[in-house]
């Protein structure tokens, strides 16, 4: 048998034979930094954390188990010649751009799942050879798995399976089996029909704005008014747990003597903490203050009885710090307990997290592989204000090197993001939970109640599972607190995955114009802030950026805008305004989307949409208008280049301007509520509140005299 390492004197790319005791992942495959252990061939599970270097990736691990033994051997060896090998050039060719001569690890093991999953389908008709994998069994099993599985999936899945057939060439002995038919006719025919639900960013739904509004609101209370009392909290909590294993002492008896037991004889109660099925004496906490050592605490509970006592008196276990958070001007607690102390520092790292998936519009991953230091205080601008934060991070969707090998570490952006305060504050708590150049969700800093010493950052999972556990406790504490209006509901679309806020972002930002993203945030701003076109503050590579899920959303907000104005016209309702003519036009040309999850297509063409300079239609609420906008006409002054406004900085006068009849009975009803504040506000404000009441009134007048119906607007 040839030994790993001879070269094949006539393809290079042709594999030699594996010995049993090969390695999985050859070592040139393995980057410098890699330490993760290898397996070797005839083991029965293979790593593949050798090839992952990605901090948010998890360490998974193949099981030939789930191979049908007699076909085991055939797709074992592919498998392995895909681990080390390379695709030819001339395949790559006619593959497209996103080709790769080699994938990552996790998604070699997707692809060898797939070989298993044919395999086993193979096995079920007493197949027991891929050589006997005819075109005939191709097309019987891609009628049977295409069809179970959206458009965009299938089409992944005939790609994984034609590499079947193309690492089998490179293999020192090739199974034999057919090339797939849709390598010879072209896969359209084979994939479920155009318009199928795919996958991707686009066809997850957003946040309801119900659940995102008090989610944002609690994660950054806990960051601006909590995190330092909870990082105090823990770091005495750890002095406390040092203390208590200090050595056994008499004077540590006599404190107890002194202060425990006189305590549980007046009828106080004592201080407990509740394991998994009854409450304890909390040993730990007692020993620290007490002087004593846990060993010693135990006996002397068991001594006097005092568990007993305990179950029935329970206490608190309050740590000394003072509480400096506020909850509606009043601290949020008396003090912090010794056994709340971990779980809020789970809560706080999960705010933290909350606060940068949804302001930065980073997908979770870069989330996941930012350190401390990514965001340097900047330096002094020229005209002596403060310069912006910028967040130097890695990105790793779509990474390959010169030869088209995906590079599973990522590589650092070629354009920081930029941080607006929230996102700062954040990073500066992450930045306080671990060390220096540190993973800022590194799973060994971010284990509150255990050390595994797991490697990189918190994963996908346990993520997903904090954010949920930061809602129970959020409505929890609402309720304790009297805030009921501040309870995060049930999203009606499922749970709150984390790839649900960067689509979020870009829905809020095209619908809630002039909204506020918790703490005076506005959303408005925040279209400046990611938009690379209208704005140098955020740049990002092509399909890497927030840009086309920010165009997906406006586009669809645009449509949505246009379909209710032709609702309301085909209704009676008249309309008003220098645009009037130009949005009834574009109103009856731009088509109806009904939901929020889009085909791929569609992304496409957003772009392309919104270009459309004058004839797309931008709902304002907080305005009580439509604008049509119109670059040249804008006086809300948008960038060079821009194809939405800046709703936030909406203009009286401007030449963009739609209104209809009931806009302007929103204006009358907003006019109304002004006077009603009015009526209980001071002298000054009461005058400024009825002045611009009336401004809205005479706005809702110069409609009712200037608006026509839709046909005569359009004459």
């Amino acid at each position: 048998m040839t030994t790993v390492g001879t070269v094949a004197e006539i393809d290079t790319y042709l594999l030699a034979m594996p010995a049993p005791g090969s390695p999985v992942v050859l070592p040139q495959w393995i980057s410098r930094g890699n330490t993760h252990p290898n397996s070797r061939y005839q083991e029965p599970i293979w790593s593949m954390a050798p090839l992952i270097d990605n901090p948010g990736t998890g360490l998974v691990k193949l099981h030939w188990k789930n191979c049908p033994g007699p076909l085991r051997d055939q797709v074992k060896l592919a498998a392995w010649t895909m681990i080390n090998g390379q695709l030819r050039p001339t395949y790559l060719q006619t593959r497209g751009v996103q080709a790769r001569s080699r994938s990552g690890g996790t998604d070699m093991l997707a692809t060898c799942h797939e070989w298993m999953r044919l395999a086993r389908w193979l096995h079920e008709r007493q197949i027991t050879s891929l050589a006997a994998c005819t075109e005939t069994q191709w097309r019987a099993y891609a009628s049977e798995r295409l069809g179970q599985v959206s458009r965009d999936t299938a089409a992944i899945i005939c790609v994984r399976l034609a590499n079947l057939w193309a690492f089998d060439q490179l293999s020192a002995r090739p199974s034999g089996i057919a090339r797939p038919p849709w390598e010879t006719e072209g896969v359209d025919d084979f994939l479920p029909p155009v318009g199928t639900a795919g996958g991707g960013e686009n066809a997850t739904e957003p946040l309801d704005p119900r659940v995102l509004g008090p989610l944002l609101i609690w994660a950054i209370r806990f960051i601006d008014d909590f995190a330092d009392d909870i990082l105090a909290a823990w770091a005495e909590r750890r002095l406390v747990a040092v203390a208590a294993a200090t050595k056994a002492a008499p004077a540590g008896w006599a404190a107890l003597e002194e202060w425990l037991l006189p305590m549980a004889r007046a009828g106080h109660p004592l201080p407990t903490n509740s394991g998994k099925s009854e409450i304890q004496v909390a040993t730990t906490y007692i020993a620290a203050l007490a002087g004593s050592n846990r060993g010693q605490v135990s006996r002397f509970v068991k001594q006097h009885g005092l568990a007993e006592i305990a179950a029935e008196r329970p206490g608190p276990c309050p740590l000394r710090g003072p509480v400096t958070g506020r909850i509606n001007g009043k601290p949020w607690r008396d003090h912090v307990d010794f056994n709340e102390a971990a779980e809020l520092m789970k809560h706080l790292g999960t705010a933290a997290t909350i606060t940068l998936l949804y302001l930065t519009g980073m997908r979770p991953q870069e989330v996941q592989g930012l350190r401390s230091g990514c965001c340097p205080d900047p330096a002094p601008a020229a005209d002596g204000t403060d310069g912006r934060h910028l967040i130097h991070s890695h990105h790793y969707k779509n990474v390959t090197d010169d030869d088209g090998n995906h590079i599973s570490a990522g590589e650092v952006r070629q354009v920081p993001w930029v941080a607006i305060t929230p996102v700062v504050h954040a990073i500066r708590v992450l930045e306080r939970m671990v060390p220096e150049r540190e993973l800022l969700l590194s799973t060994a800093h971010h284990e509150f109640h255990s050390r595994h010493g797991h490697a990189g950052a918190l994963k996908k999972h346990t993520l997903t599972l904090r954010i949920e556990s930061f809602v129970n406790w959020v409505n929890r504490e609402a309720g304790v607190q009297g805030l009921s209006d501040q309870t995060i509901p049930e999203d009606p679309n499922g749970a709150i995955g984390l790839g649900r806020f960067r689509r979020s972002l870009a829905w809020h930002i095209a619908r809630r114009p002039g909204g506020l993203v918790a703490l005076a945030i506005q959303y408005g701003h925040m279209r400046t802030v990611l938009d690379g076109r209208t704005s140098s503050g955020y740049g990002a590579r092509g399909r890497g950026g927030i840009h086309a899920i920010l165009d997906v959303e406006t586009a669809l907000a645009a449509a949505d805008t246009a379909a209710r104005l032709r609702d309301r016209v085909a209704a009676g309702e008249n309309v008003s305004g220098p645009a009037a003519r130009r949005a009834l036009t574009a109103a009856a040309h731009t088509p109806r989307f009904e939901g929020r999850i889009v085909p791929r297509t569609f992304a496409r063409k957003a772009s392309t949409f919104l270009a459309r300079d004058g004839i797309v239609l931008y709902d304002n609420p907080d305005a009580f208008l439509i604008c049509a906008f119109k670059h040249d006409n804008a006086l809300c002054e948008p960038e060079p280049g821009a194809t939405a406004p800046r709703q936030y900085d909406c203009r009286p006068g401007c030449g963009n301007t739609v209104r209809t009849d009931a806009h302007a009975r929103q204006l009358r009803e907003r006019a109304e509520e002004l006077d009603q504040l009015a009526a209980h506000a001071p002298g000054p404000v009461s005058k400024r509140l009825r002045a611009n009441a009336n401004r809205l009134r005479e706005t809702a007048d110069t409609h009712d005299s200037t608006a026509h119906p839709a046909a005569e607007a359009l004459t």
